[in-house]
């Protein structure tokens, strides 16, 4: 069997998933193959603004670019956050063939948004008689959820670079040598153009942008 013909399989149980959940679960098929179109099939896509050829999301280049899916099958329970305000609490399986190559991601995200928007008004109405503590410990995996590939690859490049807070400009050849393998790191060069990008944004060469990726740090 093909990876094409296996990740097919996984199309009806993108519909069956959504049956069962409802209108408030995005549930989305990903080919790997293809990071800048890999959405092949998609339910509830209204809540993210995507559709059958769009992009994947920041967490997914940067899962195939770290190979996290050789220790784990999927991950759960973890933040995704969509325009607008919108938030989702995120799960993906990791589908591999035979070789344990992988080769899809089948991702549902459930839209909390209103559930969270009750919960801080509540919260900030008992705050107000001190009735409520709360310490939730931050997850390992974070999404940012993306109509485009180029939006996707504009918000990767932007957090990265304003993390630093001082502009391009004034940087040392150090601290863009850093941003560089940070981004290399998170699996923005696996986008078709991504090093025209960052080279225009750190206002340098994409010849100096290879360079950089093989200096060590």
């Amino acid at each position: 069997m093909t990876n094409k013909e296996k990740l097919s399989k996984y199309i009806p149980i993108v519909d069956f998933i959504a049956d069962i959940c409802g209108p408030k679960y995005e549930v989305v098929l990903h080919n790997i193959c293809n990071p800048e179109n890999s959405i092949v099939a998609i339910r509830n896509g209204n809540l993210s603004g995507r559709e059958v050829g769009s992009s994947m999301t920041d967490l997914a280049l940067k899962i195939i670019k770290q190979k996290d899916y050789l220790s784990k099958d999927f991950i759960s329970n973890y933040d995704g956050f969509g325009k607008n305000g919108r938030k989702f609490l995120s799960s993906t399986y990791f589908i591999k063939n035979d070789e344990n190559e992988l080769i899809g991601m089948l991702c549902i995200n459930n839209d909390v948004s209103d559930i969270i928007n009750f919960k801080n008004d509540l919260s900030e109405l008992l705050n107000r008689f001190s009735f409520l503590t709360e310490n939730k410990e931050e997850h390992q995996y974070k999404e940012h959820i993306e109509n485009s590939v180029v939006s996707l690859a504009n918000s990767i490049i932007h957090r990265t670079i304003n993390k630093l807070n001082i502009p391009p400009e004034r940087m040392s050849i150090e601290e863009k040598v850093k941003i560089v393998h940070e981004l290399n790191d998170n699996g923005i060069f696996l986008l078709k153009g991504a090093a025209a990008d960052v080279a225009n944004e750190l206002k340098i060469s994409e010849t100096t942008i290879y360079r950089y990726l093989n200096k060590k740090l």
